[in-house]
């Protein structure tokens, strides 16, 4: 198979730290992998919350950067490098494929091989982009940061997010009773039918809600909170654990959670976990595992995946993506439909 590579590209560039206004679109040199690279040819993205954080000036990086982070295309260049097939399967030219590769607001991306798996056969490329990102840490999130296991009474925050969408539907996979937080009837509607046994509408008082979130879980409290909400709940978070219970705060939707002492642990035997989903893919072996989890449990039915909007690739696309993200109305994945 050849494929004539263009020299240029467009793609979506930060200059300057600010609101969605500073996403602009470039043309820009088509990127030359590195020997370990392959070259994808984008067909869809998708925005995260992360993008926020990173244009803002929240996560500190070098300027000017380009956009995004979750690729599904086709590959049309391999690795000059040796590289071998892993658990996930061998990578081919032409070959449909997921990554949750940087820079991927553009038409062209390169990416380290053992970071790009094979879409499955029968998986819409519109999922493969909830994959890259969204079921990635989701799937670290119950793995490694709180180890779900059946019986476990779990607490999902903004559970009709694309992340609480798919913490919803793992933990009932896993056999654990999911409690859930979200702001609207439509989208307690919408975490009920992923997986959540009862959702409590965060327009309610703080009291009740504690009070309710005891109840159902046997008036002990939960065995871990999973919150991308942030500042908002971090208080609450600690009413409603019971002893030796894990927060796991993962996301800062309202702000960032404000300092503490490690004493404000004690009277529970608390742990706090602030996990992000690069260090749990830092080599082969462990992106490969994670992956493979997932992608398994996406094939047998345990994932199925919510999409919000579909967003033209444009300048005014993009930073539309940020601003609905960012106003806490959206329900599952933004996709951003490239080629």
């Amino acid at each position: 198979m050849s494929t004539v590579i263009p020299k240029t590209m467009k793609a979506i560039q930060v200059e300057k730290t600010g609101g969605p206004e500073v996403n602009v679109m470039r043309e820009v040199p088509v990127p030359t992998p590195k020997d370990d690279e392959l070259l994808i040819k984008v067909e869809w993205t998708g925005a995260n919350y992360i993008d926020n954080y990173r244009r803002s000036g929240l996560y500190k990086l070098d300027l000017p950067f380009f956009q995004g982070q979750d690729v599904v295309g086709t590959i049309v260049q391999l690795p000059k490098a040796a590289h071998q097939a892993t658990e996930l399967g061998e990578l081919k030219l032409g070959q449909r494929v997921w990554s949750p590769v940087g820079a991927s607001f553009a038409e062209y991306a390169a990416a380290t091989w053992w970071k790009v798996a094979p879409l499955p056969d029968g998986v819409d490329p519109r999922d493969g982009v909830s994959m890259c990102t969204v079921a990635l840490t989701a799937m670290a999130l119950v793995r490694y940061s709180y180890a779900v296991k059946k019986g476990d009474y779990i607490l999902v925050r903004a559970a009709a997010g694309g992340v609480g969408l798919v913490l919803c539907q793992l933990g009932k996979y896993l056999g654990a009773h999911v409690i859930a937080t979200t702001s609207t009837e439509a989208k307690a509607k919408l975490a009920k039918e992923n997986g959540a046994e009862a959702v409590l509408l965060t327009t309610a008082s703080s009291e009740d809600n504690v009070k309710e979130i005891l109840r159902l879980s046997e008036g002990r409290g939960v065995h871990a909170v999973f919150d991308g909400v942030g500042a908002d709940t971090w208080e609450e978070n600690f009413k409603v654990v019971r002893t030796n219970a894990t927060i796991v705060t993962f996301g800062n939707a309202s702000g960032p959670v404000p300092p503490f002492s490690p004493l404000k642990l004690s009277p529970k035997c608390l742990k706090v976990t602030r996990p992000t989903l690069f260090p749990f893919i830092a080599n082969p072996e462990d992106f490969a595992t994670l992956a493979k989890d997932m992608t398994d449990i996406v094939a047998a039915g345990g994932i199925k995946f919510a999409v919000h909007k579909e967003y033209p690739f444009t300048e005014e696309g993009v930073q539309q993506t940020q601003i609905d993200i960012t106003g806490r109305g959206t329900t599952g994945k933004l996709l951003i439909h490239v080629a």
